[in-house]
């Protein structure tokens, strides 16, 4: 079963994985959500060992900088759909104003 998207249209799975980080993204901002800033820094990391970059699975304050460039295109390619639970979760938990 998919999740209905604000103001109903297609399952939030059937969306691209770029239009999800966009929907993601723009809530958040909205919201002013830092916490689900911080969880997508998180999950950068082991979305990024899941495509075999296992080296860039740890999270430390070393990597900050580093992350903070990947944040900037973890709507894109590979990332982005890695990162799809993450975005369809946030979206199918907040877009109707909870």
């Amino acid at each position: 079963m998919s999740e209905v998207t604000p103001g109903g249209g297609a399952g939030l799975d059937e969306l691209s994985s770029k239009e999800l980080y966009e929907r993601a993204m723009s809530l958040a901002k909205e919201r002013r959500d830092v916490g689900f800033l911080w969880d997508l820094l998180r999950a950068i990391p082991p979305a990024a060992a899941s495509l075999g970059e296992v080296g860039r699975a740890e999270f430390d304050l070393f990597h900050g900088l580093a992350l903070l460039e990947e944040f900037t295109h973890a709507g894109e390619g590979e990332m982005a759909d890695a990162l799809r639970p993450l975005y369809i979760e946030y979206l199918a938990e907040h877009a109707n104003g909870t």
